[in-house]
């Protein structure tokens, strides 16, 4: 009981207290108000303005799909989007060198950021990026990309520019990736062009020496030799042209069953070798856009009102805080 009574005690004191020093609290909190407010003006902490780009990084499997040989897999639609792979895909591609220094080329940042050439200028303007480019990734599997400016219209030309700039970028990797595929897809399917045309010239030749289709040839001699006499020059003839056609029967099987097998494969390697030109002549979409960046109206740094109450209500606390121990040392004294 007597620990409650000395801890409300305790508390009506401190009440008390700031009451009694109450204009010398709204003093401080005043100036604490109006020195929070003159360290953030706009002439000492410039405010910037935030600008976003949301969009769906687009799934394109058609250029692995020419290196496969089954065709009748089962394929992704090439322009599917939300996938968490290809999110972070994205990401990779946004924090790359190659992307990166298009976004310092193409937007100048060195100029635009003020960098001193002298000492560390890359390092400088990387930590500048880093404050003011940020690329992310939302809950639902979508990049955002947000950019900080003291210009609102420069801050949405940066995130669309960038924006654009991943378009462009994937695209000339997908076109290098294809052309690739493509050179390897041509090679197998001349390669597969020259063993056809190799078998058709060895049938060729075989048919040359009068072997053109073997089985039917066979059955037809079979069937002469049937129907003629026993004896007679007839059908020793017949049985000679039977015993020439044997020497090349297991041949001629040989490279007519292998020339359908490699006709079946030519046909396959030809529709392999079309995708890939397909996929090096076309482009596709690398993302579909939810949000544009347009200029912002309000600047989103520094937040003022929001500084002041944490910066006041701690110099507040503080104060407080302060008299509590002043008092409990005045008391200590008598």
């Amino acid at each position: 009981m007597n620990q409650n009574k000395d801890f409300d005690l305790n508390f009506v004191e401190i009440i008390k207290l700031v009451w009694e020093y109450r204009k010398h609290l709204a003093v401080i909190a005043i100036v604490s108000i109006l020195l929070t407010g003159l360290f953030t003006a706009p002439f000492i902490i410039a405010p910037k303005y935030e600008s976003e780009v949301i969009f769906y990084p687009t799934t394109n499997n058609s250029i692995g799909n020419a290196l496969f040989t089954d065709l009748n897999m089962r394929q992704s639609d090439p322009l599917a989007f939300g996938e968490e792979e290809e999110a972070e895909n994205a990401l990779q591609l946004l924090n790359s060198s190659a992307l990166q220094g298009r976004i310092v080329k193409n937007f100048d940042l060195m100029n635009h950021y003020g960098i001193d050439q002298k000492g560390s200028p890359q390092t400088d303007l990387g930590l500048k990026m880093k404050k003011n480019i940020q690329f992310s990734r939302t809950r639902h599997l979508a990049v955002q990309i947000t950019v900080l400016d003291e210009d609102p219209v420069k801050a949405a030309e940066i995130a669309n520019g960038i924006s654009a700039i991943y378009d462009s970028v994937k695209t000339e990797i997908q076109k290098q990736v294809s052309l690739e595929a493509l050179e390897i897809v041509k090679s197998e399917f001349e390669s597969k062009e020259k063993q056809v045309w190799d078998l058709r010239i060895a049938l060729q030749k075989l048919g040359e020496k009068g072997i053109t289709n073997y089985e039917e040839q066979s059955r037809a001699l079979s069937e002469e030799l049937y129907k003629t006499a026993a004896d007679g020059a007839k059908r020793r003839e017949l049985q000679l042209q039977q015993k020439e056609l044997a020497k090349y029967a297991g041949e001629f099987t040989y490279l007519n069953e292998t020339l359908i097998l490699e006709l079946e494969s030519l046909s396959e390697h030809r529709k392999r070798f079309e995708k890939a030109k397909v996929d090096v002549e076309k482009t596709l979409p690398q993302k579909f856009i939810l949000t544009s960046a347009s200029p912002a109206e309000k600047k989103s740094y520094p937040l003022r009102t929001l500084l002041t109450l944490i910066v006041t209500g701690a110099v507040m606390l503080f104060s407080i805080l302060a008299l509590v121990i002043l008092n409990q040392l005045n008391l200590l004294k008598k």
